[in-house]
């Protein structure tokens, strides 16, 4: 009897939560592909790490690999991955201690490939069960691995954030787990940062999962639960259904979170308890600022040398121009009235003075593009050479020129979205 063919019915949602500044964990659902990426290393960090990590997966959301290539290919991805993030931190102290946790879940007719480092999870409903198909990379679940403390006593450890491999700047082993198995009809999937499952228990989650109809719907809910428990992580949950082929209308990927266009968007928190608490301890003023009391006793009159303030002023300027050296060994590549532009510099300005220029209008055409690189070209696409912007370029050609061997390339971007979403819902 012959199987029946599944695809996925997927949603992608992220909050930045109620106490970090920046979202750091980037989601991702697609026709065939599920991606979830917690990034870490500080606000010029994390954020980075996980768009990477998003960067090396997307492009293999295609149904074209056979079941024997797809672990072969996420695991060559993730070691991309790793390799440009180990290479940034490399050249930037800025970026010292840059990594991300991954999870990801390919399908291929009715088989599933799931690559897994760090402590994000993955969870299988089935039925009514909910079962945890990751084991984390961290600290305390190796000490519950080695019975030194109970689960329980896990979830309040005070280094239960500790973990023990990422994808980055780390010299610990970074193979992956992984697995293959069969997709099926019926299961419903979480892939989740610890922003969910660290502040909402998996009875809890079980539950979400299973009385909540729609995917969209569902991550939503889980979002609004770890935001009414303090939100003190970003949160990014990808929910996806296997379904019958043609159970519903073809959508989008979906990208959210670092990765997503709307990546500065403000927290779905509003004005309740949490926010209201989260608010009052990230804005109130500090004991050591003196504006902050009512004494306005003079202080002591403070001068400087002369010397000071020439030396000062010299430093700045060699600063200011040193700065200006590393922006023109910047490059980045941007959309533009319908093709790929690469620019030197950094897209910031100072004032009306830019920091960048246009040095090339490439061969790349927007329409020959999939959905998801001509969605990163509506931003700048970064790198830290003219050689790495080339080799992103020949990326890009190539994957126009595949799609163009399929009938894919020039279509326009309803057609390209639904083309690339292989009938999924």
């Amino acid at each position: 009897m012959a199987t029946q063919p599944i695809e996925f019915h997927a949603a992608a949602r992220s909050d930045v939560g109620l106490v970090r500044s920046n979202n750091q964990d980037s989601g991702y659902a697609g026709a065939n592909l599920l991606v979830l990426a917690d990034g870490m290393g500080g606000p010029a960090g994390g954020d980075i790490a996980s768009s990477v990590a998003l960067a090396h997966l997307v492009p293999l959301d295609t149904d074209t690999h056979s079941s024997d290539q797809m672990l072969p290919l996420l695991r060559d991805a993730l070691m991309a991955a790793h390799d440009e993030l180990s290479d940034r931190s490399a050249h930037d102290p800025a970026l010292a201690g840059l990594g991300t946790t991954c999870i990801a879940v390919m399908r291929t007719g009715n088989r599933l490939a799931m690559v897994h480092i760090g402590d994000s999870r993955a969870y299988v409903l089935r039925g009514t069960t909910l079962t945890q198909v990751t084991t984390d990379h961290s600290f305390v679940q190796y000490l519950v691995d080695s019975g030194q403390i109970t689960p329980e006593e896990a979830e309040h450890h005070p280094n239960r954030n500790v973990v023990l491999k990422i994808l980055g700047d780390a010299q610990a082993d970074v193979s992956p787990d992984e697995t293959v198995r069969e997709a099926v009809l019926g299961d419903r999937w979480l892939l989740c940062s610890d922003g969910l499952s660290g502040v909402v228990s998996p009875e809890t989650i079980g539950t979400v999962l299973a009385d909540t109809q729609d995917p969209g719907d569902c991550a939503e809910e889980l979002i609004r639960l770890a935001l009414l428990a303090g939100g003190p992580d970003n949160i990014t949950c990808v929910v996806a259904d296997i379904v019958a082929s043609g159970s519903y209308a073809p959508d989008p990927p979906q990208i959210v979170g670092a990765a997503a266009v709307d990546r500065h968007a403000a927290s779905r928190g509003g004005s309740g308890a949490a926010a209201r608490a989260a608010a009052l301890h990230t804005s109130a003023p500090s004991v050591d600022d003196p504006d902050d009391g009512e004494d306005s006793s003079p202080q002591p009159r403070r001068w400087w040398p002369l010397v000071s303030a020439a030396f000062l002023a010299a430093v700045i300027i060699v600063s200011a121009w040193l700065g200006w050296v590393w922006t023109q060994h910047q490059y980045y590549a941007i959309g533009n009235d319908g093709r790929v532009v690469i620019h030197q510099g950094i897209p910031q300005s100072l004032g009306s003075w830019q920091l960048s220029h246009a040095i090339e209008v490439t061969d790349v055409q927007l329409k020959d593009l999939s959905p998801v690189d001509r969605q990163r070209l509506t931003e700048p696409v970064v790198r830290s050479s003219r050689e790495e912007i080339d080799d992103y370029i020949a990326g890009l050609e190539e994957s126009a020129a595949r799609r163009a061997e399929l009938g894919l390339g020039g279509q326009s971007g309803a057609q390209q979205s639904g083309s690339q979403s292989g009938g999924r819902s």
